[in-house]
């Protein structure tokens, strides 16, 4: 396995010469919405014309550098010992979630499947249930990781590349297989809780309408206290806690996507239980970076290697937003751990895809810093 890569503020194709030497077979690109256009996919064909070229807009570009932005990062990758297979699906909207999911599986699923890399629309997407489908189709037993495509907070359009194609409706998945593959996975957020727990009463999906029978909104905002007026984008800095029926963590975390006046109602990232218990999160630039290392040192345990590696890190916007311009810390911690010989990309998202650390069952994650390990056998 050979990694090259390269970052740039506008794309330039001499640039790109020093990435075809290892002859790439499989593209990554993670980039300001800026660069989803039609020139931009013809200068990555006539750069690697015979490798596959994914690539997914961000809300903040991650490279070996560090973080980055208004940028495009582009990672080629040469693998020796490993197949890989790369499923599409246009997205018809939220209703469609789940079945998209299974029609991205669909096009994967084969006994040698060891993981998938999952990289999909940012915007009116049920996370968990995209997860479900996938799920569903492939089971619990094979490692799902991934993220939601970010768009610098706006929340309004994403977008995706898959060679020649720049869509805003497309999902991506890439399935790796056989015995030479190396795949580990953290996720770890480092928020902490405060407030009472409180009872999801009315609920429908992934809006939440009411807590403790009061409308949610209401109770947030007084949380929020002089942030409420800055709502819905300072909701990414007080994200919830989802606990269990018993009131414990269960390591879920849900950030805010939308505010609804009317109804009183919050749009989470993800699905809420119904008669569930949610805790409000706060979290401190130290504890972020401590939760980026944990999620490293995991995904390096899982499957450390000596040689070329690569790693996808995919950390939620609202982590950026609390570090401000310590924000490179958590990219540099991680990097610690890893080591010189592993490549760094990814970028800051609307949602991590990621199993919890010690199963493979895959949840939707938010405010976590994800990461997705790969490396071949020798």
């Amino acid at each position: 396995m050979q990694v090259r890569q390269t970052v740039l503020t506008a794309l330039d194709y001499a640039a790109l010469a020093p990435l075809t030497s290892i002859n790439p077979n499989l593209v990554l690109v993670f980039a300001a919405p800026a660069f989803f256009t039609d020139a931009t996919a013809a200068a990555l064909a006539r750069a690697f014309p015979d490798a596959r070229r994914l690539a997914l807009s961000t809300a903040g570009e991650i490279s070996s550098q560090g973080v980055s932005e208004q940028s495009i990062v582009i990672t080629a990758i040469h693998f020796e010992r490993i197949p890989f297979k790369v499923a599409s699906t246009d997205f018809a909207g939220v209703d469609d979630s789940a079945v998209a999911g299974q029609r991205l599986a669909e096009q994967l699923r084969d006994p040698g499947l060891k993981a998938v890399l999952l990289l999909s629309q940012g915007v009116a997407v049920n996370g968990s249930e995209l997860i479900g489908g996938v799920v569903s189709v492939l089971g619990k037993d094979v490692p799902l990781t991934g993220g939601l495509a970010g768009d610098y907070g706006a929340f309004t359009r994403t977008w995706a590349m898959l060679d020649d194609t720049v869509s805003d409706h497309l999902m991506l998945a890439v399935g790796f297989y056989g015995d030479a593959v190396q795949f580990g996975h953290g996720s770890f957020g480092g928020w902490q809780s405060f407030g009472p727990a409180r009872r999801a009463t009315r609920v429908d999906g992934n809006v939440l309408y009411e807590l403790d029978g009061e409308p949610a909104l209401e109770i947030y905002k007084r949380y929020l206290g002089e942030y409420a007026k800055d709502l819905p984008a300072s909701g990414l800095l007080f994200p919830f806690a989802i606990l269990s029926h018993e009131r414990e963590e269960t390591g879920l975390i849900r950030t805010l996507l939308g505010v609804d006046e009317a109804a009183g109602s919050l749009t989470l990232a993800g699905d809420i239980p119904l008669d569930g218990y949610l805790k409000l999160m706060h979290a401190s630039t130290e504890a972020l970076v401590d939760g980026a290392e944990a999620a490293a040192e995991a995904a390096n345990l899982m499957a450390g290697s000596q040689g070329q590696s690569l790693a996808v890190l995919i950390s939620c916007i609202g982590r950026k937003l609390v570090m401000g311009d310590r924000v490179d810390e958590e990219v540099e911690a991680v990097g610690a751990v890893f080591g010189q010989n592993c490549a760094l990309t990814g970028f800051y998202s609307n949602g991590e895809i990621s199993p919890f650390l010690d199963t493979t069952e895959c949840k939707l994650h938010n405010q976590t810093m994800t990461i997705t390990y790969l490396a071949e056998q020798a």
